[in-house]
């Protein structure tokens, strides 16, 4: 039997190089399943729609492998690929995006991008926001423990909690199927609180957050509490001496669960985040069953241990409601999120050692057994050409800790992310291709030129 391999396309990839195109390409990489999104778009003016690839909060040198009508990075505009039914949308302040003249033009092309996809034996599925309705409302956004908005997301997401997002989803769900009842399910991504800005990982303590959690039985006051003395205490507190242990392999785990016993706030924090991370899948599942039916799928994207116990993504809580759950190995954003993290505490911190710092924050985030580095530049975002700066023994250690949390309910089948030069993309790829996980994606065919398709596909029929 074929292993599962899928690759996430845009749809504007789709509409470039044509159905059969960019099919033929996916077999050639041996796929099994494709996701997609039901979205349509046309080359626009500089500062109209959206620039892809993404700009990653302004830190993102990436550029696309594959030409996107003749660019490798260029302005978009899009509108929805299908006709949304708005009065699936009545109880829910979200209205679902426009159709547009390209919805007309080009609408059709996703439909048969999926029946053709189906035709040639793939799984289909959309990849979804989970939590990120058009025109977030701010009132639906998480909330740091004093109440401000976080500074510099890089993830527009909105609040596990807010009932408005989770009455959108089920009018979502109920539109994508109502419209494509044959695709195979959804991959909902961020079905968590991401954390790759450091007030990303003090969300949420919310409006919505708080009712939620005091409905099920969490002290929510000394939560926030505990979590606003530790941002405090980042923000200003920090000092050399509480990093020694921390940059250590062995002592920093040790300091890490001694901090938490010291901080039952902050423990009961983490664990709310998983609640809510939970029910949100829940909720997601509930949806799937009553517009798609009992034999759709439920597949989420998830970032990677020990980055989920601050996201509260929790393996062991969704395998009771995903057939998959796909942790995101974005060896990229791992690199940055050193920098970004890094950049505030030294800002904010006087007479931080920069050395004693990088080698925390790469501790914190188990990128390697033995950390060398001298200084934030030592990680950052690599380039196009440059490969990412995480071994492969930390790479394995995290899909082993999701397989043994996910134990034998639910698939694990990691996401690998395209983009990187060829040597290093293989490398990362073949570490999970020839691990014992359920099978493997592919983030995104963008950067999957014809170099990598040929190589995926040699690696794939050694297997």
């Amino acid at each position: 039997m074929q292993r599962f391999l899928g690759i996430t396309v845009l749809g504007d990839f789709i509409l470039n190089e044509g159905v059969e195109g960019v099919l033929d390409n996916l077999e050639r990489c041996g796929a099994t399943a494709v996701a997609c999104n039901p979205t349509v778009t046309a080359p626009s003016d500089e500062g109209e729609g959206s620039y892809q690839p993404p700009t990653d909060a302004g830190s993102s040198p990436r550029l696309f492998d594959r030409p996107l009508w003749g660019k490798r990075g260029l302005w978009v505009r899009s509108g929805a690929s299908y006709q949304p039914e708005e009065e699936f949308y009545r109880d829910t302040p979200y209205a679902p995006r426009k159709a547009n003249d390209l919805t007309k033009e080009h609408g059709h092309i996703i439909g048969e991008f999926v029946d053709g996809a189906l035709a040639r034996g793939m799984e289909v599925y959309f990849q979804v926001d989970a939590t990120r309705p058009p025109g977030l409302r701010e009132e639906d956004m998480p909330r740091l423990p004093n109440g401000e908005l976080p500074h510099n997301r890089m993830a527009e997401s909105g609040s596990l909690a807010s009932p408005a997002i989770r009455s959108y989803i089920r009018a979502y769900v109920r539109d994508l199927f109502n419209a494509y009842p044959q695709i195979s399910g959804l991959r909902p991504d961020w079905p968590e609180y991401p954390c790759y800005k450091l007030d990303e990982a003090f969300q949420d303590f919310g409006p919505h957050v708080r009712v939620w959690a005091e409905e099920r039985g969490f002290d929510f006051g000394p939560m926030q509490e505990g979590a606003a003395r530790f941002y405090d205490f980042l923000h200003g507190g920090l000092k050399n001496e509480h990093l020694v242990d921390w940059a250590s392999p062995e002592r920093g785990r040790f300091a890490l669960v001694n901090g938490l016993r010291d901080a039952p706030g902050v423990a009961q924090w983490l664990r709310l985040k998983s609640a809510l991370s939970v029910d949100l899948l829940r909720e997601w599942r509930a949806a799937l069953t009553a517009y798609g039916g009992e034999d759709k799928k439920l597949s989420a994207n998830a970032f990677m241990p020990p980055l989920t116990l601050f996201t509260g993504f929790d393996f062991a809580g969704a395998a009771r409601f995903c057939d998959a759950a796909s942790p995101k190995l974005y060896t990229m954003h791992w690199s940055a999120m050193v920098e970004f993290w890094g950049r505030v505490l030294l800002e904010r911190n006087d007479g931080l050692d920069e050395t004693l710092l990088v080698r925390t924050l790469a501790q914190l985030f188990d990128l390697g057994d033995e950390i060398d580095a001298k200084g934030l530049d030592d990680y950052g975002y690599p380039d196009n050409d440059e490969p990412h700066p995480v071994p492969d023994g930390c790479q394995l250690r995290k899909i082993a800790q999701v397989q043994a949390a996910a134990g034998e309910g639910m698939a694990v089948t990691p996401l690998v992310h395209g983009y990187g030069p060829l040597d290093d993309f293989m490398r990362r790829f073949r570490l999970v291709a020839n691990s014992e996980v359920d099978g493997m994606w592919i983030n995104r065919y963008g950067y999957l030129g014809d170099d990598k398709i040929e190589a995926i596909g040699k690696l794939n029929q050694g297997l």
